[in-house]
């Protein structure tokens, strides 16, 4: 296999600056404000580190990113809120909508080369350059609105790179698959009313946005039915998301055969995570990467694109973005048997229950799917 790797060094210098709590940049006064803001460079950084010091990345294929042009980041977003956030970035900064966003000086700039590293991402695999990639961008992009900044997100990477793959390459049908551990709101509302784009957002049960990603919400008008919502209950672990990909998102896949498949890569459900309460395991973000290559490869000539997005526990973050670049690169490493890479294997409930699988058939039913079997 040959795995392309987008990065950028300028990709670590968002700056986000201080924070109040885990989530608000505002120091309110109340609590005395931490360091650092849970969104920043660390857990990136340690990410794209182990693969160099693992020997992984010299077999990556370097796709270099190249920052979005104003009109590709405008099939999503509008024109006044990209002029908001160039103004707020040459200026003294600003927040997003919910408190959580910062737009610190250089922070358009900065999310323009994102957008345009995952279009690139697209792009390399498109032209046959590479089998798959993972574009490790920052800042990251799946909450962001059309017209607002939200959950740490600025511009709607995996939103502006379908709309690419579609008006400039002319593809009919993309499928973007989000196991980021919060609902993909923004992504989703890309394309609500849109058939030619299937969304499918595994997340945990009401985290954030707030009241976001129920079953219910499976798109509108001539998109109805091509968004998917699998809202799995707290300390959902390995067992419940690899029947949720069996149950839910493959049959999802073939029934709409996209001829590109974009994953939002939020590393944020594993068991360490500060922002979320799920207990994915390194190992079980390899397994879903395994679904992903397999249903890729039968469907869309193995058309793979894997673009960053949360994840914020700086011990497990690099452990589990390992596991998924080795399964695209189809290399296992020496670096094996550490406890941060087991321990969350040995913890209680990793395996499917009964109130997980509850849901799973739920939403399997009310989509329509088959159901094959599980364990």
């Amino acid at each position: 296999m040959q795995t392309g790797f987008v990065w950028h060094e300028r990709y670590m210098w968002h700056n986000t600056g201080r924070a109040s709590g885990p989530f608000l940049s505002d120091a309110s006064g109340w609590l005395e404000p931490d360091w650092r803001h849970t969104e920043n460079s660390d857990t990136k950084r340690r990410f794209r580190n182990l693969l160099d010091v693992s020997g992984l990345l010299d077999q990556l294929v370097r796709i270099d990113p190249r920052p979005a042009t104003v009109e590709e980041v405008c099939r999503f977003h509008t024109p006044a809120y990209v002029d908001q956030v160039r103004e707020l970035s040459a200026g003294a900064g600003g927040e997003g909508v919910d408190g959580t966003t910062v737009i610190g000086k250089g922070t358009y700039e900065v999310a323009l080369l994102s957008a345009g590293g995952v279009i690139e991402a697209v792009d390399a695999v498109l032209d046959g350059k590479v089998d798959n990639v993972y574009a490790l961008v920052r800042p990251c992009g799946h909450h962001a609105l059309a017209d607002a900044a939200m959950g740490f997100c600025v511009f709607g990477n995996a939103a502006i790179a379908a709309h690419h793959a579609r008006v400039v390459r002319g593809l009919e049908r993309v499928a973007i698959v989000d196991w980021d551990v919060h609902h993909g709101n923004g992504t989703q509302a890309a394309f609500y009313d849109d058939p030619l784009v299937l969304t499918i957002s595994l997340h945990q049960d009401n985290c954030f946005p707030p009241g976001s990603g129920s079953v219910e919400e499976t798109g509108e008008g001539a998109g109805e039915g091509f968004n998917l919502n699998v809202p799995l209950p707290p300390g959902s672990g390995d067992g419940a998301y690899e029947a949720a990909f069996e149950r839910i998102v493959v049959p999802a896949l073939e029934r709409f055969q996209p001829q590109l498949i974009v994953v939002a890569s939020g590393l944020d459900a594993s068991a360490m995570d500060p922002l979320g309460r799920m207990m994915l395991s390194p190992k079980g973000y390899g397994r879903l990467t395994e679904i992903m290559l397999d249903a890729a490869a039968r469907l869309c000539d193995g058309r793979l694109v894997v673009e960053h997005e949360g994840g914020y526990s700086a011990e497990l973050v690099p452990f589990c973005g390992l596991a998924i670049v080795e399964r695209l690169a189809g290399v296992e490493t020496e670096v094996k048997g550490t406890i941060l890479q087991e321990f969350p294997e040995h913890m209680g409930q990793q395996e499917l229950q009964p109130h997980e699988l509850a849901l799973i058939e739920r939403v399997a039913e009310a989509a329509g799917l088959a159901e094959p079997a599980v364990g």
